[in-house]
This record gives structure tokens, C-alpha cells and sequence, in this order.
């Protein structure tokens, strides 16, 4: 093209961009960075004079669009204030017609470091070069933390015009009290900023605050040490916090220490476990409590030397005119409070068996067992849900939660030490009525089969069904009825231990104060009422009463589904707090304690926040989920392996196979 054509038509070109923007036009699409293909060579003649062209731009406000421009879908689309044209970025998505995913629009990047920081920032560039192995030991966080800095163009995080700025100050301040939730302030190492003046140094101080940040959060949410290295018999999901997103919380927190003290469980127990935790290194709640003697019991109006003794240790005092010797109606009063929360004959009266308690379970070394509990709340979601079933399995006591409120209690039996329950949180989802117990295929097949081969009738004179599938193993299981393992009622919260929630007929278990008995699963004391409460809380106004659920009970299954799940914590608080506000100590029935308190005092504690395989036992797994007394007592492997057993009549063969029912 002549130069001269080329300057006309670059005219031309100029001349409608003013006309157009004069008149108001704008795209509706993202026309800036847009790529319009124009001809390679225009044909001759074809140039349109630049007043012909300005008139038809007004005759045509439409915005020009790419052929190949494909408009984005409107469903996904928010419509934002109008704002004044600003120049945009190409879209890759543009260039290609194709509909890029919504993106929020990005925040102007953060100003270049500039004086001081400016040189802090090299070297912080420096660092990340490969320097960043030596401060920060887990390869996945060296990746973000480098990605964090290299999107603030290495400006730094804690350091303002060369010096620790509020936000360091008040980071360093919080690890350094890390101890007030039990744990130790030595794993989370801050920075002397002052004693630093050069570039290299401040640099190398910024990363090392920013590793023990992310450090503590992880610990703080998930746990100091991880439940795989003290059992296999624990399992939680929890996922520690992403680097990147305590890095971003720091870089917008108002309040750094309120940011930092978020990642800590703030349940109620929690809490006031940590309470309690002040106290004992303050001196205030005595660890070293003279035991009561033992003796008679005394009766009420009975003079014991022992009762001032027991004045104090209940906090009731003496009635005016009297020496604090008599054992009068108030003191039995507390007394018998006392037993009912500790799961005691409420007699009134100082038994043996009351004597135990209030001698025997307070720990050693309180200070540990208090952080022990502590760290096993780090474990457990820090959410529990606003309606929700928890489990204390050394307590041997489980507790319906609504709203923060208490709405019911009761007691339960739970795993023997050889098979312990486990320590986990799950959902339920239903309730069985009339459950069927079908044994599981791995002891089926390895235990009750060579014992079949023996005598092809022991089972079924013990009203058990014996199907023989084609492949040579078989399938056992229970009926519903009155004689079933699993009683009346099933509890379910799937799980990989195959442990639930069920009925017992042995009630005379729950009389006693230690209450690990089972292979696994957990027996309920009062499952009819349970299933009300629970039913009234995820099905309320349809008339689940204690009379209604009894009239369902029968020789047909019935699952009574749950429209909103139910969190189930089977936890291990071998330390707590009770209504009264004081502090409790259980026995360490699983030796949890021991195992966790091992691993925090040990050279493990290194590199205890990261987990270890363990291998799973199928069989042991299925072990768990077996009920520990058929028709009224004893135990069912014993009846298997010789002892004697009362015959019962045969039960008919699968009769709920075909006639189960759901109620949804």
C-alpha cells in the first residue's frame, strides 16, 4: 500500500474510534485484547472515505464482535456496577473463542518493595532459589511459601522499613503462650529481630517466623502428634490447613493473635480443660490429695474422724454448733450426688466402692494426663456438629448434644482392653428395629467352619441360620427376635471398625463402675428411650414415643432412616470437666495415655505431626463387630468352643431376608 493510502486508512481507523467512544458506544463483550482478523491485502478501490465511515458509525452503534466470539453462559454470571473503561489484560479465552471460567477480579498487586525492604526482598528471591530446604522441611510448604512470596514480588510479610512490624510482633508474642493450650512454645522458635541489622539476616528471619506460623497452625488443627503413631485403632480425616491460606489469614487478620488462637478447638470441654490446665501449674487445683481412709460405714448421725476429710473433698460444710465429725443427712446428700455422677450405687453412704473413687483416679503426673485429653481434641473435628451423640469410652457414658444443651444421658458398656473401642467420629444414619446379626465372613469362614465340619448342628441348636454358598464358604446369622445378639435395637454410624450402638439383655452389667466388657461395639443401657430422643431430633412431630418403637418390635427388620445425620464422637477423655466445674480423672483403660504421653517425651516427637502406615487388620476389624452374649449371657465364642449352653429352639431360616422395611 502507498504511504499515502496508509495514512488515510490509519486516519480513517483513528477517526471512528473517536466518533464512536464521543457517541458513547462500548463493547458488550471484552473487546480490549480481542484478535479481529483483518484482510491481508484489501482489494483496490475499496478504501471509504473517513466522513462515510464516520456516519456509518453512528448509523450502526452496535459494538464490532469476533466472528469467532463465543458470548460466555449468563448462569454463572454476576452483574457488577458499571464502572469507567479501564485498560484490560488480553484474555487467553478470547483469543481462542472459547468461555473462560468467572474469576473475581484480582487485587492490585502489592506495591515493590521499596528502601530497606527492598534489599530484604532480594535476598528473600535469593532464598527461595534453593536456601528455603535449610529453613522449611516439608518440600510441599517450601512450594507454597515460595509461591506466596514470589506473588508479592518478595516483599516481605513481617518486616516493614527494615523492622519487625505489628503483625511479627504479635505473632511472636502468641507462639511464645502456645503452653496455654498445651503445647510447647520451643517447637514454634521465633526470630530476635533486634538483634539483626542486615538484609541476608532480616530475610532469613522473615522465613523462619513464617515456617513456625505454619507450623502451629498445622499442630494447633490437626494435632502435635498424629493419631496413627499412638493406635490403629484411631481414625480421623481432618486435613491440616493449607499453607497458603494461614499465610493469606496473617496478611488480612485484624488481629493476629484471634486469627492464630481460630486454628485451637473452642468446644466448651475443650476450653474448660485448658482452664484447668492454668489452674494445675498455678498450684490451684490440687494435685496431691491425701486419700480418705478406709473403715465402717458410717450411718447418718454417726461421729467419724473421716468426715471433715470428706467436708472438704465434697465442699459441704459443717453446720454450725458442730465439730464437722458428723456424718448428718447434708453430707449424704453430697455423697449420694457424688455416686450418681460416677456411676455408683446411690446409697448415700461411704461404701468401699465409693472410696475407690474418690481416691483412686487421681493420676500421677495430672499435668500430662491434662494434656494428653488436650491433644486428643486437636484430633477430633473442631465442629461437632449442632446436634450430636458423644462418647466418653473410659467414662463408660454417652451424652445427646443439641444446641450446646445436654438433652439426655446414659450409660454403656464398651470394648474390653483386648478389643478396645475405637476413638473416631462417624454419622448416624438409621436406626435398625428387629436387627438381624450376620457374622462376619472372615470369622465365619476361619472360625465357625471347621467347627461345622465337626458337628454340622451346634450352630443351628443355637438358632442360627447356616447358608453354604457355591465358592465352599458359608453365611451365619441371627433372626430378629426376643433371643438375638444384638437385642431389640441397632445403632447405625458406618465405619471401617464395623463397631455400632445396640441393645443388651444383660442389664445387670451396667450396675457396675467399670464397664469394659465387649469385643468392640458399644451396649446401651436404655436403647427405647435413646431411640426416642434421637428419633424427636431428626424426625420431631412424628410420634417416635417409647411405646411406639416397643410395638415395632417383632420378627421383621425395619431400618428407620434419618433425613439429617447425626455426628457420633466416640471419644478417650480420660481427663474433663464436670457440670460441677471440677476436674475428673478416669483409668487409662486402653493405655492411650501412656502410648500418646511415650511419643510427645520421646526424640519421635521430631517428626510425630506426620503420620505412619499401619496395616490394616481385616479380621481383627471384623472381630470388633461381634456381640458378646446370645440368649441372655455368656459369652458366643465360648459357646462355640465347648462350654456349655442352654439349647434353644431352631429359629426359622432367614424368615427377614424377603420381608425387610425401610422407613424413610
Amino acid at each position: 500500500m502507498p504511504q499515502g493510502r496508509l495514512a488515510r486508512s490509519l486516519a480513517s481507523t483513528a477517526v471512528i474510534v473517536v466518533l464512536s467512544a464521543a457517541a458513547g458506544g462500548k463493547a458488550a463483550g471484552p473487546l480490549v485484547g480481542a484478535r479481529v482478523d483483518a484482510p491481508s491485502s484489501p482489494p483496490a478501490g475499496s478504501a471509504v472515505p473517513a466522513a462515510k465511515m464516520a456516519e456509518a458509525s453512528k448509523a450502526v452503534p452496535a459494538p464490532v464482535v469476533p466472528v469467532n466470539y463465543s458470548p460466555p453462559a449468563v448462569s454463572h454470571v454476576r452483574l457488577a456496577q458499571s464502572a469507567p473503561p479501564t485498560a484490560v489484560a488480553p484474555n487467553p479465552a478470547d483469543a481462542t473463542g472459547t468461555d473462560a471460567a468467572p474469576t473475581p477480579q484480582a487485587a492490585a498487586p502489592p506495591p515493590a518493595a521499596s528502601g530497606p525492604d527492598a534489599a530484604i526482598a532480594e535476598q528473600l528471591h535469593d532464598l527461595a532459589g534453593g536456601k528455603f530446604d535449610g529453613i522449611i522441611g516439608v518440600k510441599e510448604d517450601r512450594t507454597t511459601i515460595d509461591a506466596f512470596y514470589s506473588g508479592r514480588g518478595y516483599a516481605p510479610l513481617w518486616i516493614t522499613d527494615g523492622k519487625p512490624n505489628s503483625r511479627a510482633q504479635a505473632a511472636i508474642a502468641y507462639l511464645q503462650h502456645v503452653d496455654a493450650d498445651g503445647l510447647d512454645p520451643a517447637d514454634y522458635p521465633t526470630p530476635d529481630f533486634a538483634s539483626l541489622s542486615d538484609a541476608a539476616g532480616l530475610a532469613e528471619a522473615e522465613i523462619r517466623l513464617t515456617a513456625s506460623i505454619i507450623r502451629y497452625a498445622h499442630h494447633a488443627q490437626v494435632g502435635r502428634v498424629h493419631w496413627t503413631r499412638v493406635s490403629g485403632d484411631i481414625l480421623y480425616d481432618l486435613k491440616p490447613p493449607d499453607p497458603a491460606d494461614v499465610l493469606a489469614a496473617m496478611l488480612g487478620a485484624g488481629d493476629v493473635g484471634e486469627t492464630l488462637a481460630a486454628y485451637e478447638p473452642h468446644d466448651q470441654a475443650y476450653l474448660a480443660l485448658k482452664a484447668k490446665l492454668a489452674e494445675l501449674r498455678a498450684g490451684k487445683e490440687s494435685s496431691t490429695k491425701a486419700p480418705i481412709a478406709s473403715g465402717p460405714v458410717p450411718k447418718v448421725g454417726a461421729h467419724d474422724d473421716r468426715v471433715p476429710q470428706l467436708r472438704e473433698r465434697l465442699g459441704v460444710a459443717a453446720v454450725d454448733g458442730d465439730d464437722g465429725a458428723t456424718y448428718d443427712k447434708a453430707l449424704a446428700e453430697a455423697v449420694k450426688k457424688f455416686q450418681q455422677q460416677h456411676q455408683l450405687a446411690a446409697t448415700g453412704t461411704l461404701t468401699p466402692a465409693t472410696l475407690d473413687v474418690l481416691n483412686g483416679r487421681q493420676p500421677d503426673r495430672p499435668t500430662d494426663i491434662v494434656l494428653a485429653n488436650m491433644e486428643r481434641w486437636r484430633w477430633m473435628p473442631h465442629d461437632l456438629g449442632k446436634t450430636y451423640v458423644i462418647v466418653n469410652l473410659p467414662d463408660f457414658m454417652l451424652r445427646v448434644m443439641s444446641n450446646g444443651k445436654l438433652v439426655w444421658t446414659t450409660k454403656i458398656v464398651d470394648g474390653k482392653p483386648t478389643t478396645p473401642t475405637p476413638i473416631m467420629s462417624a454419622e448416624m444414619k438409621y436406626i435398625t428395629v428387629n436387627p438381624t446379626w450376620n457374622v462376619p465372613p472372615s470369622i465365619a469362614n476361619n472360625e465357625y467352619l471347621p467347627m461345622l465340619q465337626q458337628d454340622p448342628t451346634i450352630l443351628a441348636r443355637m438358632g442360627l441360620n447356616v447358608d453354604y454358598n457355591r465358592d465352599g464358604t458359608i453365611h451365619i446369622s441371627q433372626p430378629p427376635g426376643e433371643n438375638n445378639a444384638l437385642g431389640r435395637l441397632r445403632f447405625n454410624f458406618p465405619n471401617k471398625f464395623f463397631v455400632y450402638q445396640h441393645d443388651s439383655n444383660e442389664k445387670y452389667l451396667f450396675s457396675r463402675p467399670m464397664r469394659a466388657g465387649s469385643h468392640g461395639c458399644m451396649r446401651v443401657e436404655d436403647p427405647v428411650k435413646y431411640a426416642e430422643v434421637l428419633l424427636a431430633l431428626v424426625r420431631p412431630g412424628e410420634g417416635y414415643t417409647q411405646e411406639r418403637i416397643r410395638r415395632m418390635f417383632g420378627n421383621i427388620e425395619m431400618d428407620i432412616q434419618f433425613p439429617t445425620f447425626i455426628p457420633v464422637h466416640l471419644t478417650y477423655q480420660t481427663a474433663f470437666v464436670d457440670d460441677d466445674g471440677k476436674l475428673q480423672f478416669r483409668p487409662d483403660i486402653y493405655g492411650r495415655d501412656k502410648a500418646l504421653l511415650a511419643v510427645m517425651k520421646s526424640d519421635e516427637r521430631k517428626v510425630a505431626d506426620l503420620p505412619v502406615e499401619r496395616k490394616d487388620n481385616a479380621v481383627r476389624r471384623q472381630m470388633l463387630a461381634m456381640p458378646d452374649q446370645i440368649f441372655g449371657g455368656g459369652n458366643f465364642f465360648a459357646r462355640l468352643f465347648g462350654f456349655p449352653f442352654v439349647a434353644q429352639p431352631q429359629a426359622p431360616r432367614r424368615p427377614v431376608a424377603q420381608r425387610r422395611t425401610d422407613v424413610r
